[in-house]
C-alpha cells in the first residue's frame, strides 16, 4: 500500500525530475530556479510506494471572482504519474486527497486545466471555460476609433496594471485575483514581451496591452480595459504596426464583440475548450454565492458520486442577493436535480439552467427549472490566466 505525504523543498529534485519526464519538457538551471520560486507558493502532494515518489500533484492557493466577490480556490495543476504506475488509481487517490485538504481550508472551488476533460468529469469537474482564439488581418483594425488620449510604452507597474486588470475581471465570472507576485512570475514571464498603456486626456489609465510582435504577427498576451475609449485607444495602436505586420492573434471571451465594431468581420474565429471548475463545498459555496436581487426559494439536489457528503438536497432561500439560508436536507423529490459538475457549469456562468433542463442535463418540474434560473445571474465566464 502506498501513503500521501506533504512535500516540501527537500523533495524539488524529486518533484521537478517526474515533472519534467512526464510534461516532456526540460529545465535550465534558470528555469528550474525560476519553477521551485513558483512552487514554493504551493501546496504538493506526493504519492509513495515503496519509499519512492510514484505521483505528484500541486494545489495552487488562490482566489476568483463570482458576481464581484471573492472566493477561495485550490488551482490544481502538475497532476503526474511515472508511467510503471500509471492505472493503478493513484490519480484519484491523490484528487480526492486534494480535495479534502482544500476543504479544510476553505478553498470551496477548484480549477485545472485538463488533459483530458472525459478524465476529470469522473471526479467532479466540468468545463466552465471556452475562450475564442481569433486570427485578424491587421487591415481589419483601421477603423477611425473614437478615442480621446494616448497610449505610453511603459515598465510594469503593480498598481497601474493591477487596477485595470481588476476592473476588466469584474466584468466577468470566475476570473483571477492576482497579487504582485503572480504577475512577475506568470503574467509577465516570457522574454520580449511590450507594455502599452493607454490614458485619456487627464492621465488617467484606462486600458492595457501586453503583446509581442515578431514574424509579421502582432500577437496580444493580454489585453484588458475600463471603458471603451481605453479599448479603443489600445485597437488604433494596434492597428498603427500595419507597416510592420499582416496579422493580428489574440484570445478573447467567447461573446466578444470586436465582429461588431469593425467592417469586415470574416476572419478566423476558433472557440476552444479552456479550464474546467469544481464545486469543492456544496453547502459553503451556496451560502457564500451572490444571487440575484430577485427573493427565491427553491429545493436543489446535488449528486456527487467522488465526493458523497456533498450530496443532498438543499433548501436555498435568497433575498437582496444573498443567501438568507442554505439547509441540508433528506432527498426531496420535487427538487431540481443536478451533478456536481453541472452545478459547476451554472452557478458560474458557463450554461444557463434552462439550457441544460433542455438537454435534458438536469431535471425537475419546469417552474423549479425557472426559480433557478431566476436566481443565478448573468455573467459569462472568463480566464486569462493559465496554471
Amino acid at each position: 500500500m502506498g501513503e500521501i505525504k506533504r512535500l516540501s523543498r527537500a523533495n524539488y529534485d524529486d518533484v521537478f525530475a517526474l515533472s519534467q519526464y512526464a510534461f516532456q519538457y526540460r529545465l535550465s538551471e534558470e528555469e528550474l530556479e525560476k519553477k521551485e520560486q513558483e512552487a514554493d507558493r504551493h501546496d504538493i502532494w506526493g504519492y509513495y510506494y515503496d519509499g519512492e515518489l510514484a505521483g505528484k500533484l500541486h494545489i495552487i492557493p488562490l482566489e476568483i471572482l463570482i458576481g464581484g466577490k471573492h472566493f477561495s480556490m485550490g488551482g490544481i495543476s502538475s497532476v503526474a504519474t511515472w508511467p510503471e504506475q500509471r492505472r493503478s488509481g493513484i490519480a484519484k487517490q491523490l484528487l480526492h486527497h486534494a480535495l479534502m485538504k482544500m476543504k479544510e481550508q476553505g478553498q470551496v472551488v477548484s480549477y485545472l486545466h485538463p488533459f483530458s476533460v472525459g478524465f476529470y468529469r469522473k471526479y467532479g469537474w466540468e468545463l466552465t471555460v471556452t475562450r475564442r482564439h481569433d486570427q485578424i488581418p491587421i487591415q481589419q483594425f483601421k477603423q477611425g476609433w473614437d478615442i480621446t488620449g494616448y497610449v505610453k510604452r511603459e515598465a510594469f507597474d503593480y498598481d497601474v496594471l493591477n487596477d485595470i486588470y481588476t476592473h476588466y475581471a469584474n466584468k466577468f465570472q470566475g476570473m483571477l485575483i492576482r497579487d504582485e507576485l503572480w504577475w512577475k512570475q506568470r503574467v509577465l514571464a516570457e522574454d520580449k514581451l511590450h507594455i502599452i498603456v493607454a490614458y485619456n486626456e487627464v492621465d488617467e489609465a484606462e486600458g492595457y496591452l501586453i503583446y509581442t510582435m515578431q514574424n509579421n504577427t502582432f500577437t496580444v498576451k493580454e489585453l484588458a480595459y475600463k471603458n471603451c475609449n481605453g479599448k479603443y485607444l489600445l485597437y488604433d495602436f494596434i492597428s498603427n504596426h500595419d507597416s510592420m505586420a499582416q496579422t493580428v492573434e489574440w484570445i478573447v471571451p467567447e461573446s466578444d464583440l470586436f465582429p461588431l465594431l469593425i467592417n469586415d468581420p470574416f476572419y478566423q474565429q476558433l472557440a476552444k475548450p479552456y479550464f474546467m471548475a469544481r464545486i469543492v463545498d456544496v453547502e459553503s459555496f451556496l451560502q457564500q454565492y451572490i444571487y440575484t436581487n430577485y427573493p427565491q426559494e427553491l429545493l436543489l439536489s446535488v449528486e456527487d458520486e467522488f465526493v458523497p457528503e456533498n450530496s443532498a438536497t438543499y433548501k436555498i432561500v435568497t433575498k437582496g442577493g444573498r443567501a438568507l439560508s442554505v439547509e441540508r436536507l433528506e432527498y426531496q423529490k420535487s427538487a431540481v436535480h443536478c451533478s456536481v459538475q453541472h452545478l459547476a457549469a451554472m452557478f458560474l456562468g458557463y450554461k444557463r439552467p434552462r439550457e441544460l433542463y433542455e438537454a435534458e442535463l438536469i431535471s425537475g418540474e419546469q417552474g423549479e427549472v425557472n426559480k433557478l434560473e431566476n436566481m443565478i445571474p448573468t455573467g459569462q465566464t472568463f480566464l486569462a490566466d493559465f496554471f
